[in-house]
């Protein structure tokens, strides 16, 4: 596995990049970054490669990167960043995965550049806009991040972001997770909520989705219910469901053998 920066024209990307042939996408959930995806970084299917970009901002508290971020952000910027940078590597079509936020990159990357998508992994996400609980949410995250910085939003959202079974049983995980979270800068983690806030409900998207899809959530996850993302998956024409048992909203970190062998599920199948 190899650290990478690519220099594109809205500013330098930071991206993590392993194996070699047809390739895979991973994008990160909030609040964390491209290292998210280790676990699957090390263990790609034989003729993938695999390239899991950080998000404009994240992971970037030192120049060159926190010199090139905007004022405002939205999920379509940060898809557009991702079909530069696939561009940039010469990348035609991929094998797009999202967990959480990752996911609603995904959406906007469909809306603007389907044929670019050859594959589609949805995990521990939801195709449906902020409920008027969700945007307050959001608020009170936005004016923590903007007081605590990093490590406030840390304390507040480890607890949710891991299943009960992770928490009591992988201690380190739970630090491993929280020193991920403050690696980011206070800005880049408005800017982020702010986007995630003000996105567009992709759920008139489902039914055009072409590709193979496979839908992965943690059965102990507290953010996107197992109804919520089972109706998700009802909705995409020929989805696979994975529920992965003892884990919560970041399955791939949690059970990341569990979550690998869904993902080389759909890598065959995308590859036969």
């Amino acid at each position: 596995m190899q650290t990478k920066v690519a220099h594109l024209p809205d500013g330098p990307v930071r991206y993590l990049e392993s194996g070699s042939g047809r390739t895979i996408v991973l994008l990160h959930a909030f609040p964390l970054s491209a290292d998210q995806y280790l676990p699957q970084l090390h263990r790609l299917p034989p003729g993938w490669r695999a390239v899991a970009p950080d998000l404009r901002g994240f992971r970037g508290a030192t120049a060159p990167f926190a010199a090139h971020l905007p004022e405002s952000l939205t999920l379509d910027a940060y898809a557009g960043d991702v079909l530069s940078l696939m561009t940039h590597l010469e990348i035609d079509r991929a094998v797009i995965a999202g967990v959480s936020m990752g996911g609603y990159i995904a959406f906007a990357m469909l809306r603007r550049a389907a044929g670019r998508v050859a594959g589609l992994l949805l995990a521990n996400t939801r195709a449906t806009a902020d409920s008027a609980e969700g945007l307050a949410g959001r608020d009170r995250m936005i004016a923590l991040a903007e007081r605590e910085g990093a490590p406030g939003v840390a304390k507040d959202m480890v607890p949710k972001l891991l299943g009960e079974s992770s928490r009591r049983e992988q201690p380190d995980l739970v630090e491993m997770i929280r020193r991920m979270i403050e690696a980011n800068p206070a800005d880049a983690l408005v800017l982020g909520l702010r986007a995630m806030k003000q996105r567009l409900d992709s759920t008139a998207l489902l039914p055009t989705i072409a590709c193979r899809t496979m839908v992965v959530g943690g059965e102990e996850d507290a953010i996107i219910s197992r109804e919520e993302l089972e109706a998700m998956a009802l909705d995409i024409p020929g989805a696979r469901t994975v529920l992965i048992p003892r884990a919560g909203h970041l399955t791939n970190l949690e059970a990341p053998a569990a979550f690998n062998e869904a993902m080389t599920q759909l890598l065959l199948s995308v590859n036969a």
